[in-house]
C-alpha cells in the first residue's frame, strides 16, 4: 500500500478513497460494496463531503432517489472499525435557487459541520478540510477557519485542513489551529502546486491531491505530451496509464495521499493495486520531461 503517512493523530496507508463518484450510480449495492471492499483491500482514510450527492451535488448523475456519499459509507461501514479515518469538507454551498455559493459564515460553517455529523452517524469528525477559493481575502480565511477551530475546540471535530489554498493561504490558517493536510488539485500534468506540496513536506503537513486521475483533463480538457510519455511507461510495467498516473503521484513524496474516486469494483482493484508499481528513475525522468 505504499506506505504510511500520519493524519493528524492517526497513522493511514497512503492510497485512500474518494467518495464523490459513489453516487454516480442509482444501485447504491455497488457503491456499498466499493467501500467494503476498499476497506478490506487495506484502506483506511476515505474522503467524502455532505455535498457529494446526485441529483443536485457535484456529479449530477440525473434524476432517481437522492444519493449521498455520506450515507452510503454510513451504511457499508458502520459501525467503523476503528482504523477507518474520514475525511469530510465544508466551504460549497448549495442554495434553495440552486446556485453554487460558499458557507461564509460561522452558522452555515456549523450547519454544514452538523450535517456530516448527522449523515456519517458520528459525534465527532475526524478531520474537517475547509474548501475555499483563492481568491478570498485573507480575514475572510482567518475567519472561517476560526470559526472551524471553534467546533473543533467543542469536540466536533478532531483536525483540520484546507483544501484549493495557495501557501499564502496556509500562512493564514496555520496560526489559528493546527492544518493537518492540503487537499489541492494535483496531477502529472497539473502541477502549479509544486512549492506548495514541498513546503507541507517540509511541515509535516498530508498532501492529498484531487483530480491525481483526471489531471488537466478534469480542468482544461487536454493531457498533451505527457501522454505519449504515461502510455510508453504503463506499457513497459503492463499497466494502466491511470495507475501510472497514482503511482507517480505517491512517488512526489512521502507525505503525499492519494483518493482516487471510484464506483467500479474493478477500478478499485486496479487504484489499490497502482500503490505498489514501483517506477524507476528512468520512468519518472521520461514523465517529467514531458511536462
Amino acid at each position: 500500500m505504499a506506505g504510511t503517512w500520519r493524519l493528524g493523530d492517526r497513522t493511514v496507508n497512503r492510497m485512500g478513497l474518494g467518495s464523490m463518484r459513489l453516487t454516480a450510480n442509482p444501485d447504491t449495492g455497488v457503491a456499498i460494496r466499493v467501500l467494503r471492499r476498499a476497506v478490506e483491500l487495506g484502506v483506511d482514510h476515505i474522503d467524502t463531503a455532505a455535498f457529494y450527492r446526485t441529483p443536485g451535488g457535484i456529479i449530477d448523475a440525473g434524476p432517481g432517489p437522492v444519493r449521498h456519499a455520506t450515507e452510503l459509507i454510513r451504511a457499508a461501514l458502520r459501525p467503523y472499525p476503528n482504523r477507518v479515518f474520514i475525511a469530510t469538507k465544508v466551504g460549497p454551498d448549495r442554495r434553495p435557487d440552486g446556485r453554487w455559493a460558499e458557507a461564509d459564515t460561522p452558522a452555515r460553517l456549523r450547519r454544514q459541520v452538523e450535517e456530516n455529523l448527522r449523515r456519517l452517524g458520528v459525534t465527532t469528525l475526524d478531520l474537517v478540510n475547509l474548501r475555499i477559493t483563492r481568491q478570498i481575502p485573507a480575514q475572510a480565511l482567518a475567519e472561517r477557519f476560526g470559526a472551524l477551530a471553534d467546533l473543533r475546540a467543542a469536540g466536533l471535530i478532531r483536525h483540520l485542513g484546507l483544501s484549493n489554498i495557495t501557501a499564502e493561504q496556509l500562512d493564514v490558517a496555520a496560526p489559528i489551529a493546527p492544518v493537518v493536510c492540503v487537499q489541492n488539485a494535483y496531477s502529472v500534468d497539473l502541477r502549479r502546486d509544486d512549492d506548495l506540496l514541498r513546503i507541507c513536506r517540509e511541515r509535516g503537513i498530508a498532501f492529498v491531491p484531487f483530480f491525481a486521475i483526471a489531471g488537466r483533463q478534469r480542468e482544461a480538457g487536454a493531457a498533451g505530451e505527457q501522454s505519449g510519455a504515461l502510455r510508453r511507461v504503463a506499457a513497459r510495467h503492463g499497466v494502466t496509464e491511470h495507475q501510472v498516473r497514482l503511482a507517480w503521484t505517491l512517488h512526489r513524496g512521502p507525505h503525499v495521499l492519494a483518493i482516487p474516486g471510484t464506483g467500479d469494483p474493478a477500478h478499485l482493484e486496479q487504484n489499490i493495486a497502482a500503490a505498489g508499481l514501483a517506477l524507476t528513475g528512468a520512468d519518472l525522468a521520461e514523465i517529467d520531461a514531458a511536462g
